[in-house]
């Protein structure tokens, strides 16, 4: 799907660099998909939706931690290592 690569870009090339101990992973991933003009809002089981226009919301999840990862929603992983982020889209 399209919208996913744009995720995907968005995050990996960000308007700011995720500084984890200035702002929580959260709260960087929802800044830079506002940025790029989603709209992002509240969700009840992940820590935000992505509600694109005329089409279904997408529900997201971060973590630090790959291990983390299922398979209820996408996620954005942070890698603390490489000190990137990357996109693990829902399944079809």
């Amino acid at each position: 799907m399209q919208i996913y690569k744009v995720i995907e870009e968005t995050i990996t090339k960000p308007p700011i660099p995720h500084e984890p101990h200035k702002q929580s992973l959260k709260a960087w991933a929802m800044y830079c998909l506002r940025d790029k003009g989603f709209k992002v809002v509240y969700a009840q089981n992940a820590d935000f939706a992505i509600e694109p226009k005329g089409a279904k919301k997408l529900y997201f999840k971060v973590t630090n931690n790959a291990s983390d990862v299922d398979n209820t929603c996408g996620w954005i992983v942070w890698d603390s290592t490489t000190k990137n982020a990357s996109l693990i889209p829902p399944p079809s």
